[in-house]
C-alpha cells in the first residue's frame, strides 16, 4: 500500500515538460527583446516580452514543483503568474499592434488594473496547505474559490485580443491581402494561444498534465507564427484597420 501511494505521488513524465517549455519561453524572450531593442522598444514588442517572461515565470514554478516538490509560496506564485498573467500582457501587445495609442492606453490601464487587484486577493486569500498536492499545483488550494471567478474575464480579454486579433488578420491576409506568410504565421499564433486556454481548463478540472502539454506546443506555435510574420512583407495598411505600423498579431517587421 505504501509502495503504491508513493508511486502516485511520483512525478511522471510529463510533470518535467515544464522545464522545455521554459526553456524555449527563454530562448523565445531573447528573440523579443532583441527585436525591441531595434525598434526603439515599441510598446507591443515590450507587452510580447512581458507576457512571453510571465509564461516562462509560470512553467519555471511548475519546474521547480516537479523537481523539489510543492509549497504554498509555489502555488500563489504560479496562480499569479500562469492564470492572471500568462496570456493577459501577450494581448496587451496585439492591443497596442492593432489599436490607436489612445484606446490601447486605456485598455491597458483598465485590464492591469483588474489583474493587479486580482493578484493581490489571491495574495489574500487563505490557502489549505493540505490540499496541496506533491508534484502537481491545484487552485483548490485557494480558501476563497470566488477569486477564481476573475480568472476567466482577465482569460476573455485574451481571446477577444491575442486570438480575436489573430484570426482576424489570419483571414484578411489570406483573403483580402493576398499575405500567405502572415496569413500563416497568424494562424499559428491564434492556434498556440488557444491551446494553453484548453489546457488551463483542464487544470482546473483537475488535470494539470494537459496544462503541461498545451503550454508547451503553445509556445512553439506562437513562437512559430511570430517568425512567419517577421520574414513575410510588410503590408501598407493593417488588415484590423487600425494605425498600427506591422500589420499583425504579432510583433513584426
Amino acid at each position: 500500500m505504501l509502495a503504491t501511494t508513493l508511486a502516485a505521488d511520483a512525478p511522471q513524465p510529463v510533470h518535467y515538460l515544464p522545464i522545455l517549455t521554459t526553456v524555449i519561453s527563454a530562448a523565445f524572450l531573447t528573440v523579443l527583446l532583441r527585436r525591441a531593442s531595434k525598434r526603439n522598444w515599441a510598446p507591443h514588442l515590450m507587452w510580447w516580452a512581458a507576457g512571453v517572461f510571465a509564461y516562462g515565470v509560470g512553467t519555471a514554478i511548475e519546474s521547480s514543483v516537479t523537481l523539489f516538490g510543492n509549497s504554498v509560496a509555489l502555488f500563489t506564485a504560479w496562480y499569479i503568474a500562469g492564470a492572471v498573467f500568462g496570456g493577459y500582457p501577450l494581448a496587451q501587445g496585439s492591443v497596442y499592434l492593432h489599436f490607436p495609442r489612445r484606446t490601447a492606453h486605456i485598455l491597458g490601464a483598465l485590464s492591469l488594473t483588474f489583474a493587479l487587484a486580482l493578484s493581490v486577493l489571491i495574495v489574500l486569500s487563505p490557502k489549505d496547505a493540505s490540499l496541496l498536492q506533491p508534484h502537481r499545483p491545484d487552485g483548490a488550494v485557494l480558501g476563497w474559490q470566488w477569486v477564481r471567478l476573475g480568472t476567466p474575464i482577465i482569460n476573455l480579454y485574451a481571446v477577444i485580443f491575442l486570438i480575436g486579433t489573430a484570426a482576424w488578420s489570419a483571414m484578411m491576409f489570406a483573403w483580402v491581402r493576398r499575405n500567405p506568410g502572415r496569413a500563416i504565421g497568424n494562424t499559428f499564433i491564434a492556434a498556440g494561444a488557444i491551446l494553453p486556454g484548453v489546457g488551463g481548463g483542464m487544470a482546473k478540472a483537475g488535470h494539470v498534465e494537459w496544462l503541461y502539454v498545451g503550454e508547451l506546443t503553445g509556445i512553439i506555435l506562437i513562437w512559430i507564427g511570430y517568425a512567419f510574420c517577421v520574414r513575410a512583407p510588410s503590408p501598407r495598411k493593417n488588415p484590423v484597420g487600425a494605425s498600427a505600423p506591422e500589420g499583425a498579431a504579432a510583433p513584426n517587421s
